[in-house]
């Protein structure tokens, strides 16, 4: 199962079944959306799950390009990614829960072989505001998987108000052995499929609302589904990184954790500038600019002589590529060096200022403030600035 492959098996299964392809939108919410990036698959249909009829019908299936934020401290481990791809199919008020977790099912097992006694799901099991899902519960026992009720876990919404629900989450097994435990005792139980019921609107106070339609909104990582279906232990290693595990090593020598920072954070880059965006000091431009900061901070933690100016174009040809980005190389290489050259001679700034005696001990919350509106550090470039000059 390659990239390709996968992708395929995904949205013809959906398109067999009455659903309407849709393309997958940009990184860039609507200019009345006040999120920066898109965050999940449902987040540009937010308005259809609210009521509005979609032109295209009310059955919908996509691959949607996401990036989190929230995550970023994470990066440099096995699993997370700061741009990724969410495989969607969505029910406007049309199937119910029961028959999304039927396909759902049908698909693992039957379109991307995942034996059945290694699935596992968990459903929501109820609180003080609603009660539990046991239509969820009763189609998954008629399935024969294994299903463990729980409250926190199994309860999705894309902010603290709007449209949420109750959600089943689909569990494979990846461990060497024969399967054991649950999801919640056992880490090599991975999440690789959540089927949320979007039923509620939930309010600023905090209470639940339901909503015009009934509506069913599935998420898949992309990246998260090839390692587990091409027996990998981490998303570094499937094929979609190939020409990154192959290239970059030979370019500079990282240990692991910094390898997949600065793979993660140049993929991410690239994928950020072929939307459009270019590095400024607030809103997404920041966020640009934060990603190459973060990777050319890790770079020149060993050797200040490491240039972007050395980076494979096949790389950004094949992020840009499969990414369906046009706009070509050039222009993506361009913003990144010249952010690079802009970088370097704020890093020799900054080193003239923190190099002061006064800054030379434990920094206080005054010296951060100081620094940032003075001299215009902030303080995660500091804190960079710090590590990579001791």
């Amino acid at each position: 199962m390659n990239t390709d492959r996968t992708l395929r098996t995904f949205t013809d299964f959906y398109v067999e079944r009455g659903h309407h392809l849709i393309t997958g939108s940009t990184l860039l919410p609507p200019p009345s959306d006040p999120v920066l990036f898109t965050t999940s698959g449902m987040h540009p249909l937010t308005p259809y799950l609210e009521g509005r009829p979609h032109p295209q019908g009310r059955r919908l299936v996509n691959v949607q390009r996401c990036l989190r934020t929230t995550d970023l401290e994470e990066v440099g481990d096995r699993t997370h990614l700061t741009v990724f791809e969410m495989l969607g199919s969505w029910s406007l008020g049309d199937y119910g829960h029961s028959q999304s977790l039927r396909w759902g099912h049908e698909l693992l097992r039957d379109g991307f072989g995942i034996p059945q006694r290694h699935l596992y799901v968990t459903v929501f099991g109820g609180d003080d505001q609603v009660g539990p899902d046991t239509e969820s519960l009763r189609t998954w026992e008629e399935l024969d998987v294994p299903v463990e009720p729980t409250v926190e876990d199994n309860w999705w919404s894309n902010g603290p108000v709007g449209p949420c629900g109750p959600d089943s989450e689909i569990f494979v097994w990846t461990g060497d052995t024969s399967p054991e435990g649950s999801p919640t005792t056992d880490p090599r139980w991975v999440e690789v499929w959540n089927h949320v019921g979007m039923r509620y609107r939930r309010h600023e106070d905090g209470s639940l609302t339901p909503l015009s339609q009934r509506n069913i909104d599935t998420g898949m990582g992309l990246e998260r589904l090839l390692t587990v279906l091409q027996g990998r232990s981490s998303v570094y290693e499937t094929d979609l990184f190939e020409p990154w595990t192959r290239l970059l090593p030979r370019l500079w020598d990282l240990d692991e954790p910094s390898f997949r920072l600065v793979c993660d954070h140049l993929r991410s880059g690239v994928v950020v500038i072929g939307d459009g965006v270019r590095p400024s000091p607030t809103g997404r431009g920041y966020v640009l600019r934060r990603l190459v900061r973060r990777l050319l901070t890790t770079l020149w933690q060993q050797d200040r002589g490491r240039t972007l100016s050395d980076l494979p174009r096949e790389l950004v040809e094949h992020t840009l590529d499969h990414f369906r980005l046009p706009g070509g190389t050039d222009p993506v290489l361009g913003v990144l060096l010249e952010e690079e050259r802009r970088f370097g001679k704020l890093l020799d700034r900054g080193h003239r200022v923190l190099s002061r005696p006064q800054f030379r001990g434990q920094l206080t919350e005054e010296d951060y403030r100081y620094l940032h509106d003075t001299h215009g550090l902030p303080r995660d470039l500091v804190v960079g600035l710090r590590g990579l000059h001791g």
